[in-house]
This record gives structure tokens, C-alpha cells and sequence, in this order.
């Protein structure tokens, strides 16, 4: 595997959530992170809590000016650039019958649109130093959720487009997989309007420790360390890789 001190990583969605997680697991072993997010408080207090191995870029993943300025913090903090975590998205959840096109079109453009662009982007970075992409999918492609369709779908996308990535960018020496997390606590429900709170919203996924074999649900941290893996292990590349306790097996305890 590629060593992780020193290594160059750009994690969008890095103030909260999954993409804290990742942040906070690779800086505190010597990685150079780099997070980003549209709200600047919780970018600074991550920052903050995380250490001087983080630098942030404070901005919006579906404006490509915004974008660029990303990829350039990312390179100049980390003396170039190794990994990219796509792991910014947003949620839309709603009966067929009631979706908005313009709704559907603005998850779409979060999830899947930004970070082929943010791909696009860190390519030459990435060519020189032999290095990763990760996009951040979701159970929902091996699970059916009634009501979460249109989130569903742009999962879907990531995750064939990590497998076309793969076979495009690996003759220039780039990685690119797919880590389908199941269900961990963060505020993409809250934001969403699925949950009133975070706790609430992890209120409502503990309800679901039953339909895990492993009887619980899963940590950021447990996230980060598949993360980590994808994007520093040397020959891995156009893999879908699940983590979710076991729920998209569809089993139940109840």
C-alpha cells in the first residue's frame, strides 16, 4: 500500500458527517487532508479538532469555480495530490408521484455531476503521483427503500461511473473504486428533512440494529478505515466494496 505520511488527500463534505470521519481517521496518522464544505464554521471547527494536518476550502462542489479552487488548496497544502474522497451529497426523498424535476436535477448534480467534474480536475494531479479516487455510494443500490428513488439513482450512477473510471483512468495509473456505506449517523437526513434532529436521526437508524446480522449500526470511523484502504491499496481498483453490517443482505431479527 502507499504510505499515508504525507499522502495528499481532498475529502469534499469534510465538516460533518462520513467525510469528517475520513479526515479526521487519515490526519491523525500523517496524512495531509484537505476538507471541504459550503458551511466555513463547520469547516474550522473540524479543522480545528482534527489538527494542522487539515486545511480547508471552504465552497460549493457543484460551481466549477469553487471546485478548481478545491483542487488547488488541495495540492498546495499537501505538496500535490494522492487521493480524492467524493463524498459530499445530498438527499432527496419523496413518492414518484410527487417529485419535482428541478429537485431531482439538483441531486444529480450534487452526487454524481460535481464529483466527476472534481475527478476531472485532480486527474493530472493524480497521474503524477500514482494515485485514487473514491466515490462514496450507498446500500440503497443493493437495498430498495421505498420512497428514496431519486438518492437512489444518483447512487447508482457513482457507482458505475467508479467502474468506468477505472477502466478510463487506470492506464494513466489512477484507482478509482466505490465504498457503499450502510447506515451510519449523520446530518445528510437531518438536511434532507428526514429527521427533525441528529439525534432523531440516530434514533432512527438504531431502530434498524435488527436488521444487521452484526445487530448494530456502523460508525464514521468504520467508514474511514474501508475509505483509507481504497484509496491507498496499489492494486484495487473499479471495486464496489460494502459496509454496512451486514443490512443489504435483507435479513431481520425482528
Amino acid at each position: 500500500m502507499q504510505a499515508i505520511e504525507g499522502y495528499s488527500v481532498l475529502v469534499t463534505g469534510g465538516g460533518s458527517g462520513l467525510g469528517r470521519g475520513v479526515a479526521e481517521y487519515m490526519a491523525t496518522r500523517g496524512a495531509r487532508v484537505t476538507i471541504t464544505g459550503r458551511r466555513e464554521e463547520k469547516l474550522a471547527e473540524a479543522a480545528s479538532a482534527i489538527g494542522p494536518n487539515c486545511a480547508t476550502a471552504a465552497g460549493d462542489v457543484t460551481v466549477e469555480a469553487d471546485r478548481q479552487r478545491m483542487i488547488n488548496t488541495a495540492v498546495r497544502h499537501g505538496g500535490g495530490l494522492h487521493g480524492l474522497v467524493n463524498s459530499a451529497g445530498n438527499m432527496l426523498r419523496g413518492p414518484i408521484t410527487e417529485l419535482a424535476a428541478e429537485d431531482i436535477l439538483d441531486v444529480m448534480n450534487t452526487n454524481v455531476v460535481a464529483g466527476m467534474r472534481l475527478t476531472g480536475l485532480a486527474v493530472p494531479h493524480l497521474k503524477k503521483s500514482g494515485g485514487a479516487v473514491v466515490f462514496v455510494g450507498s446500500v440503497h443500490t443493493r437495498r430498495a427503500f421505498p420512497g428514496a428513488s431519486p438518492y437512489a439513482a444518483s447512487k447508482g450512477a457513482v457507482e458505475v461511473l467508479a467502474q468506468v473510471l477505472a477502466a478510463e483512468l487506470g492506464p494513466k495509473g489512477i484507482r478509482v473504486n466505490c465504498l457503499l456505506p450502510g447506515a451510519v449517523p449523520t446530518e445528510l437526513n437531518v438536511r434532507a428533512g428526514v429527521a427533525d434532529s441528529f439525534d432523531d436521526n440516530a434514533a432512527r437508524l438504531e431502530s434498524m440494529a435488527e436488521d444487521h446480522p452484526l445487530g448494530r449500526i456502523g460508525t464514521p470511523q468504520e467508514i474511514a478505515e474501508a475509505v483509507d484502504h481504497l484509496l491507498r491499496a496499489e492494486w484495487t481498483t473499479g471495486a464496489s466494496v460494502i459496509v454496512d453490517g451486514g443490512l443489504s443482505l435483507g435479513v431481520s431479527y425482528k
